[in-house]
């Protein structure tokens, strides 16, 4: 058990009990280096005596109820600006796109890719609050659009919106969304987040209902954000078949600011202004070039140093190299944005290397060792985190993670601890019978080898070669593969190297959650009504559950918490989904890294490029333009 501690931890309880106002609280808990999306969650999980809480919709404003002043979504400098006369953005995405419907992602990067061109009903700010987007308002139980007990959302569509080829946005394309995803043959990849909908009905044009089938403090979940709640157009997609699909996913016609002009798969997207948007002086840029492919350290260095790009994504480099590159090419910055993310290695619970019924990792044929639990605490035993912290994350602000929900301080579990011991690990597989035999241990003529995959990258290559001395050490045999990013998280069902096919025993990448509640996130290891999330042959491995991990003990945490409409209850559900996947090492933490780092051009307007922990980096890209020169 590890003892609750530190001066945040003493600022939450002083919350808890009253003795600080939840403006106190925000103020000290920022001086404390927290993040708002943080003192967000915590804000909405905790019931002060005699403080009114956050809007109990669940929708996080951050408002001052004395002042009410209204959310608004950064657009630093955008007045008297002319639409496209910025000329080209250029953006550099080591991971190239590999299609442009948001559905059916399997990775960030074809998320970004969509969402220059599809939204959703509304998104985040930075902060965690919600602003509208196709809607007029966000809903909420005091303006009605919320019922009291979370089981009913309306939203009323914004006027004079239009698609891409001028057709009029409605919400009958909300109510064909919701079909479409729920369409077992479309085989969206996001079909758990809208599961918990009743049904989605339009009452006129500009009226949509949500009805949940129990109440939620998730209800905000579906339709928001770039990660999961783009709108389709029906009158695209509804008659159109595989071939009007299969067109979509090269040039969706969209409402976002810019429409595709050209895409070459796994290389360049070209964007060009949607003259159709509904904001006459934006989006600035006349065009956009999403160029894909190299690797993270020649991105960083194409902004930082050479200044040829304008902005490059996900900076997994290390952090002494980034500092080099910002400090000699004096072009651009590097920008971190704190967050919740993990770097973490899967464990395989079906077999990889067995064929049943034309499908490997058949999620009913266990894994020949990997079901063993002190298999899996050896692995756990034999990562050094603290090295891998120190040497290639530079310790400060990506400590050694022991959860796999992390960084969201109602829901950090306490209860968790984490070792580096490979004289324990040795021990835990001698008292479970697995014995060496030669340079690596066996039990019943099961032999302790195992392949371990990731994307290539140099500072996952020296996890990898950090983890593989430490377990040959202990008695495994360690194969190392390393596949293109642009492979491993290329969602094609034919593409037998990606995350999702999940075809070796050990696979190793960052993940994080896209809302303060993490349910989505927590989805990873859930395995539904008979199997349907776990990612396997029938559905095209859409679902999520790569890992093929199923325990009725999680699910059932995880149902309970899909309806729970008390946070404080709610929070302690995620606590405890953690602590299931923690001690029975169904994954194994390393690090919890920053949700994001890239590097900025210095002519970019920096407040308006506006990372955020729930948002992808370009949902905000209408409002990107250049800082203004005199």
């Amino acid at each position: 058990m590890v003892e609750k501690q530190g001066p945040f931890w003493s600022l939450y309880e002083q919350l808890k009990s009253g003795d600080v106002s939840r403006r106190e609280f925000i103020s000290k808990a920022a001086a404390l280096g927290v993040g708002m999306p943080i003192i967000l969650f915590v804000l909405n999980a905790v019931k002060v005596e005699g403080v009114a809480a956050a809007p109990r919709g669940g929708n996080m404003h951050l408002i001052d109820r004395a002042q009410d002043t209204p959310a608004k979504r950064p657009d630093s400098g955008t007045e008297g600006q002319t639409r496209g006369a910025g000329g080209e953005l250029k953006l550099l995405q080591w991971q190239a796109v590999t299609h442009l419907s948001l559905h059916n992602s399997q990775g960030t990067k074809d998320t970004l890719g969509a969402s220059l061109v599809t939204e959703p009903l509304m998104n985040f700010l930075p902060d965690g609050t919600l602003v509208p987007n196709l809607v007029k308002e966000v809903p909420s139980v005091e303006n009605g659009g919320v019922s009291a007990d979370l089981t009913t959302v309306t939203y009323h569509i914004a006027d004079g919106i239009l698609w891409s080829d001028g057709e009029p946005f409605t919400a009958q394309d909300v109510v064909f969304t919701f079909n479409w995803i729920m369409d077992p043959a479309n085989q969206a990849t996001d079909i758990g987040t809208y599961q918990p909908i009743k049904s989605v009905e339009a009452p006129d044009d500009m009226t949509v209902v949500v009805t949940f089938t129990a109440g939620t403090l998730n209800w905000y979940v579906p339709f928001s954000g770039t990660s999961y709640g783009s709108i389709y157009p029906k009158h695209i997609l509804e008659n159109g078949g595989d071939e009007a699909f299969q067109q979509f996913r090269q040039k969706p016609v969209g409402t976002g600011p810019y429409m595709v002009d050209s895409f070459s798969e796994n290389d360049q997207v070209v964007y060009v202004v949607n003259p159709n948007y509904r904001e006459p002086n934006k989006p600035f840029f006349e065009k956009v070039n999403l160029k894909g492919g190299g690797d993270a350290p020649s991105a960083a260095q194409a902004v930082l140093q050479t200044g040829d790009w304008d902005f490059a994504w996900n900076l997994q480099v290390e952090k002494s190299i980034l500092d080099q590159m910002e400090s000699d090419g004096g072009k651009g910055k590097v920008v971190t944005v704190a967050g919740t993310a993990v770097e973490r290695v899967l464990i395989q619970f079906s077999d990889p290397s067995q064929e049943v019924n034309g499908e490997r990792a058949e999620m009913h044929t266990p894994h020949p060792f990997l079901t063993d639990k002190a298999v899996r605490q050896a692995l756990a035993l034999g990562a050094d985190r603290q090295t891998m912290s120190d040497q290639l994350y530079q310790g400060a602000g990506t400590p050694p993670a022991r959860n796999i929900l992390t960084g969201i301080g109602a829901v950090e579990s306490p209860n968790t601890t984490w070792e580096f011991n490979v004289d324990k690990a040795k021990q835990a597989l001698d008292a479970a019978g697995w014995v060496m035999d030669g340079d690596v241990r066996k039990k019943d003529d099961v032999e302790l080898k195992i392949s371990y995959a990731t994307t290539i990258n140099a500072v996952r290559q020296k996890e990898q070669a950090i983890n593989k001395q430490n377990w040959e050490e202990i008695g495994f045999k360690v194969q190392l593969k390393q596949v293109d990013a642009g492979i491993f998280f290329h969602s094609s069902a034919g593409n037998d190297q990606n995350a999702a096919h999940f075809f070796n025993d050990l696979e190793m990448y960052t993940n994080n959650p896209s809302f303060v509640y993490a349910l989505n996130y927590m989805q990873s290891w859930y395995g539904g009504k008979d199997g349907a999330n776990i990612a396997q042959k029938g559905n095209g491995w859409s679902g999520v559950n790569e890992s093929r991990y199923n325990n009725p003990d999680y699910d059932a945490l995880y149902d309970a918490a899909s309806v729970e409409t008390d946070p404080e209850k709610a929070a302690a559900l995620y606590v405890q989904m953690n602590d299931i996947i923690i001690n029975e090492v169904v994954v194994v933490p390393l690090v919890q890294r920053s949700a994001d780092t890239y590097a900025i051009t210095n002519s970019l307007n920096p407040d308006n490029v506006a990372e955020s922990f729930f948002e992808n980096d370009y949902w905000n890209i209408a409002n990107w333009n250049r800082i203004a020169t005199s």
